[in-house]
C-alpha cells in the first residue's frame, strides 16, 4: 500500500488487487488498483491550489447551476415550479465565500444571477438575492444544451479558484442544436470543470444526460417525479461542497513492450477511461478522475505484457496519482505508486486462478454493458435478444449481490429464476422504471475485500 501524507493534504492511498501469476505464455495481466482519499475536510489548497487560502480554510470553489426553462417545464406547471425550489435550496447549501452562477437554459442561455458575465461571492445578502432572482424564471423556448455549458465554462473560468463544477437540469431532448455542436461544447468544457446532470420526468434522452456527465466526470441521474427535485440538489451541492482537490490524475507507467489494453473506472460506477489518455513522458499515460473529497474508487487496469520464461518476474504496470503543480502547470505525485506485477509459473493452480476483486468487477461491468444491449434491442423490437440480454443482467446481478440494480431489473422483466437469469420481458414497463434501469446500469456495488 503507499500513503501520501501532508498538513492540510487528503491522504491518498493505492491498494493493488491481482493475480500476478501466468502460465507459461501468458501476457494478459490483470489488476483492480483501489484508490482512497482520507482526512480530508479542509484540504485540497497544498494540492490544488495553495496561493488560494490559508491553511484551515475550505478549498476555494465556484458552482454554476443550469436550469432548464424551455416551454416542456410548463407542463405540469409544478415541474417549473420544483426547479426553482431546488435550484434555492442548492444555493441554501452553498458555503460562504464560493462562487457561484444560475443560469437559464433554453434555444440560448441566460445569465439569471448576478449577470455582467461574473459569479456572485456566497453570503447570506447574495443567497437572498439569487433567490428572489429565481421567481423570474419562467418556461418558454427550445433546448440548446451546448449553449448552457459553454456560458458556465466561461462563467466558471473568470474564477482562479481550486474547485470548479456544474449541475444541470435537463426534461427534454437537445433539439436546437446539433450533436456536434453539443459534443464541442463538451471537449471545450472536459478538464475545465465537472458537471453533475439530472434528467426530471420521463421526456429526455438518457444517452444525452449521461454523456455530458461522463465527459465532464460528473454522475448523471433521473428525478422520474419533480417533486424529488430539492432533496436531489441539496445532496448534490453538499457532494461538490466536500470536493478538495481538482484535477487528478491516475498516471499509468508501463514498461518496453508493453500494451495497455485498457483502464477503466469500475466502482463507484462503470466510466471508460481508456480513450481519454494523454501522454505524460516516456512509456506514461494520465487518465482524468475529476475531483476528489474524502472518497474510494475502484480501477480496472489490463496490460499486455511480452511474454517471458517460467520463474521470470517483471513490473507489469507502476500506477499513481498527480495533480498539475498550479505554479507551472508539472505533474506533482500524490505518493508513492502501486505495482503491478507478473511472474510466470508453471503451477497451474497459481496461474489459472482469478483473482476475487477482478472476477467481481469484469462482471458488473458485463452487468452494465447488458442492460444497454438488452434495452437498445427492447427498443429496436429484437423480444427474442433483449431476453437474453436482461437475462444475463439478472444472473449477473444475483451472483454480484447488486441488489439495487436487480430491483430495477424486476420492474423491467418479470424474474422466473434468478441464478439461471430465466426472465419473461414485461408486456407494460413504465417510462420512468426503463429509463432509471437505463441511467443507473453503470451503478455498481464493491466487492467484499
Amino acid at each position: 500500500m503507499a500513503i501520501f501524507s501532508k498538513s492540510n493534504v487528503p491522504q491518498f492511498s493505492v491498494d493493488v488487487y491481482q493475480n500476478e501469476y501466468l502460465p507459461e505464455g501468458g501476457r494478459e495481466v490483470n489488476a483492480i488498483v483501489t484508490v482512497t482519499a482520507t482526512g480530508g475536510g479542509t484540504v485540497g489548497g497544498a494540492v490544488a491550489a495553495p496561493h488560494l487560502y490559508a491553511p484551515g480554510e475550505s478549498p476555494s470553489a465556484a458552482v454554476a447551476i443550469m436550469v432548464d426553462c424551455s416551454g416542456s417545464m410548463d407542463y405540469p406547471p409544478t415541474k417549473m415550479r420544483n426547479a426553482r425550489d431546488a435550484t434555492a435550496a442548492a444555493i441554501d447549501t452553498l458555503r460562504d465565500g464560493v462562487r457561484f452562477a444560475v443560469i437559464g437554459g433554453t434555444h440560448v442561455a441566460k445569465e439569471v444571477y448576478p449577470g455582467g458575465g461574473r459569479l456572485a461571492v456566497a453570503d447570506a445578502t447574495t443567497r437572498e438575492q439569487a433567490k428572489q432572482a429565481l421567481r423570474r424564471l419562467s418556461a418558454g423556448g427550445g433546448t440548446a444544451i451546448g449553449t448552457w455549458l459553454r456560458l458556465a465554462e466561461r462563467l466558471l473560468s473568470s474564477a482562479d479558484v481550486a474547485i470548479r463544477h456544474g449541475i444541470l437540469l435537463t426534461d427534454g431532448r437537445n433539439e436546437h442544436e446539433s450533436p456536434q455542436d453539443l459534443k464541442a461544447a463538451l471537449d471545450a468544457g472536459a478538464g475545465r470543470f465537472t458537471c453533475d446532470a439530472r434528467g426530471v420526468g420521463t421526456d429526455w434522452e438518457v444517452k444525452e444526460v449521461t454523456g455530458i456527465a461522463s465527459a465532464l466526470l460528473g454522475t448523471a441521474d433521473i428525478v422520474a417525479d419533480p417533486s424529488g427535485l430539492a432533496a436531489d440538489f441539496t445532496r448534490m451541492m453538499e457532494t461538490a461542497m466536500g470536493k478538495e482537490v481538482a484535477d487528478v490524475a491516475l498516471r499509468l507507467w508501463t514498461p518496453v513492450g508493453t500494451t495497455v489494453k485498457f483502464v477503466k473506472q469500475v466502482a463507484p460506477t462503470v466510466e471508460e477511461l481508456t480513450g481519454r489518455r494523454t501522454e505524460a513522458g516516456p512509456r506514461a499515460g494520465d487518465y482524468p478522475t475529476g475531483s476528489w473529497g474524502d472518497e474510494s474508487r475502484d480501477y480496472h487496469v489490463c496490460v499486455e505484457v511480452p511474454a517471458a520464461g517460467l520463474g521470470q518476474e517483471m513490473l507489469a504496470a507502476r500506477v499513481s496519482l498527480v495533480v498539475p503543480h498550479p505554479g507551472d502547470g508539472t505533474a506533482q505525485a500524490l505518493g508513492a505508486p502501486g505495482l503491478v506485477k507478473a511472474v510466470w509459473t508453471d503451477d497451474m493452480a497459481a496461474s489459472t486462478s482469478i483473482n476475487p476483486q477482478v472476477a467481481h468487477y469484469t462482471g458488473q461491468a458485463e452487468l452494465a454493458q447488458v442492460i444497454q444491449q438488452g434495452l437498445d434491442l427492447r427498443k429496436a423490437g429484437d423480444l427474442d435478444g433483449a431476453t437474453a440480454k436482461l437475462g444475463r443482467a439478472v444472473q449477473l446481478a444475483s451472483v454480484s449481490g447488486n441488489a439495487d440494480t436487480a430491483k430495477l431489473l424486476a420492474k423491467v422483466v418479470d424474474v422466473v429464476d434468478a441464478p439461471t437469469g430465466t426472465v419473461r420481458l414485461k408486456a407494460k414497463v413504465a417510462d420512468a422504471d426503463e429509463m432509471t434501469l437505463e441511467t443507473r446500469s453503470t451503478k455498481t456495488v464493491r466487492v467484499k475485500k
